[in-house]
């Protein structure tokens, strides 16, 4: 189930909740200020802002961390408030307060669709491999493949950032969190054995990027040094 975070003082804003649960997403409503404990590690693929919570220059950088992440970024705001949202910040999405719960899952489905891939039915598709997101299941052409929680959390979270390049560092950060005590090295390992059951049939989908890190592509080149 994908994660919708609304980052809100307002009751207006807040009530969205249930109605975005009823649409197959969870939907937990947090204060601005809980904005610094976390919340973003905790999994939430979009993120709705409050723009009446939010001072300009806390926009501008909370807008920029969550684009960082991979994470869709929603504003909520007034007519009044549209000259707040700078062309040049990487926002994915905006909606009038007066928006009914519908036409935001409905925006929320096609940033996802636009942003990951994520179709209406829940699932990621990168050429031959589909994760189903609402069962927890990965296939290489048709082909099911078992595979452990945090496997599927990073290929998960690769797959949804299709053709993006992420250090060892955030790939850590995002899939484990901040408070994991382990090294970059648990990464590469994961890395290991993700590749070891999707990369069958003779596909690659996993690029080391050298000195940098990895990403996941639709196709790629084996390289005999992975």
């Amino acid at each position: 189930m994908r994660t919708v975070l609304l980052v809100t003082r307002h009751q207006d804003v807040s009530r969205l909740g249930p109605e975005l649960e009823s649409a197959g997403f969870s939907a937990p409503a947090i204060t601005p200020e809980r904005l610094a404990s976390n919340e973003l590690e905790s999994g939430a693929d979009v993120v709705v802002l409050d723009l009446r919570d939010i001072p300009p220059a806390a926009f501008t950088l909370l807008s920029s961390t969550y684009a960082e992440n991979g994470t869709i970024l929603m504003v909520i705001a007034a007519p009044e408030q549209l000259d707040r949202v700078s062309v040049d910040v990487p926002i994915d999405d905006f909606v009038m307060l007066s928006a009914s719960p519908e036409e935001l899952a409905r925006r929320i489905q096609r940033c996802l669709w636009r942003k990951h891939g994520v179709d209406s039915e829940n699932f990621v598709r990168c050429g031959a491999l589909t994760l189903d997101l609402s069962n927890y299941r990965v296939t290489v052409d048709n082909e099911s493949l078992v595979m452990t929680f945090k496997e599927y959390e990073l290929l998960r979270f690769l797959a949804m950032n299709a053709g993006r390049v992420f250090t060892r560092e955030q790939l850590l950060n995002r899939v484990w969190g901040y408070d994991y005590f382990g090294g970059a090295r648990t990464v590469d390992v994961h890395i290991r054995r993700i590749r070891a059951k999707i990369e069958i049939h003779g596909h690659a989908f996993i690029e080391t990027v050298r000195n940098v890190g990895y990403r996941l592509v639709a196709e790629a080149k084996k390289d005999p040094e992975d």
